[in-house]
């Protein structure tokens, strides 16, 4: 019972807690990479690149199991529809912290619980009774953390914290300033309407082949080379994609191992052992340690806009987290005093392979 307790509850949660620190540990590198001349077309080419090199094995390891099934056109497929939703999300993601600050970006990523939701619903894996009150709940965070990354994308406001040493040149004009911050934030808003589709693609996808390293492997392949084909387009400078002994080496690196390799490969084990919205839960975490981090490593300055925003995001995402609860505490009470085959078809398609995990 304490093994499978560790594997359920413990195990996950540290994961993700542990997971969300290195992304905005890596969030803070990539934009000092950048700040340094780091294109980020190529920075995602070479980090994706290093992941898949890392897991080359593992497909040869899988195909001699008996338990998978065999890579056949429909995973694949699935696998390709994956990278190309992953890759546009890190070129808008990466786009978006260069116009910005990695403290924007975490703020924002409180935004992928509500649009988990709401395309739960679109693709009918959840199911919306206006009556409930779990229902009500999870309509109305979803409502309040959309207004919060508005405020947070179009209010800056005053500074909090000023930073000793600006990141961002004297000669730049104010205006110029506040056209990068709102294209930023609406690029990192289209970034996390995508991750929340990446869940969902992904959980399919663990379900058919139950398998993280070698579906991770195709996933980083297939980002490397879309993201190739994209800066062979974008960046004709050739020494843009030389690099040198510096942070932007660093960056990718470890961006790389981490990011790419560790980060997914982590996050898709815990899609299949607790769902999607468990991995989105841990999303507010990140805004305490960017801001910290922002204002220690980059000399950012914290602006009252990004923390209004982020306390009402935070508050309508623990809003939906509530209505969702109570939710599972009604399905699984009624799990247990009806035993018939009839209470699975309540239960919503988000949480169902839950059950499926080897």
């Amino acid at each position: 019972m304490g093994g499978r307790y560790c594997y359920k509850d413990v195990w996950p949660f540290t994961a993700m807690v542990t997971m969300e620190c290195i992304n905005v540990g890596l969030n803070t590198l990539f934009k000092a990479a950048t700040l340094q001349g780091m294109s980020y077309h190529v920075f995602v080419v070479y980090a994706y690149a290093i992941a898949a090199l890392v897991l080359f094995p593992a497909p040869f390891i899988s195909r001699r199991s008996r338990v998978l099934p065999p890579l056949n056109f429909s995973i694949m497929s699935k696998i390709g529809l994956l990278g190309i939703i992953g890759s546009s999300s890190q070129i808008m993601g990466y786009t978006g912290i260069n116009y910005s600050s990695p403290t924007l970006a975490s703020a924002i990523s409180n935004l992928v619980p509500a649009f988990t939701f709401i395309l739960a619903i679109i693709f009918r894996m959840e199911k919306v009774a206006l009556r409930s009150t779990s229902s009500q709940a999870k309509i109305l965070g979803t409502i309040i953390s959309i207004s919060g990354a508005f405020v947070v994308t179009l209010y800056k406001g005053p500074p909090i914290v000023i930073a000793q040493k600006s990141s961002v040149s004297l000669n730049q004009p104010l205006n110029s300033l506040k056209s990068n911050w709102v294209i930023g934030g609406l690029l990192l808003t289209a970034e996390y309407i995508l991750v929340p589709l990446w869940y969902i693609v992904q959980a399919q996808i663990m379900k058919e082949y139950p398998n993280e390293l070698t579906v991770i492997f195709f996933y980083n392949l297939t980002v490397s080379i879309i993201a190739a084909v994209v800066g062979l387009m974008t960046e004709k400078n050739p020494n843009a994609w030389r690099l040198r002994p510096n942070i932007a080496l660093v960056s990718v690196v470890c961006s790389g191992i981490f990011g790419s390799f560790i980060n997914n490969t982590v996050h898709a084990w815990a899609l299949r052992v607790k769902g999607p919205l468990f991995v989105a839960m841990f999303k507010p975490l990140s805004i305490a340690i960017a801001v910290a981090m922002g204002v220690m490593f980059l000399s950012d300055t914290l602006h009252l806009g990004s923390l209004v925003g982020a306390t009402i995001i935070s508050f309508g995402f623990y809003t939906v987290m509530w209505g969702k609860a109570k939710e599972e505490i009604g399905v699984d009470h009624e799990v247990g005093s009806l035993e018939s085959p009839s209470t699975t078809q309540k239960t919503p398609l988000l949480q169902s392979y839950k059950a499926q995990e080897v």
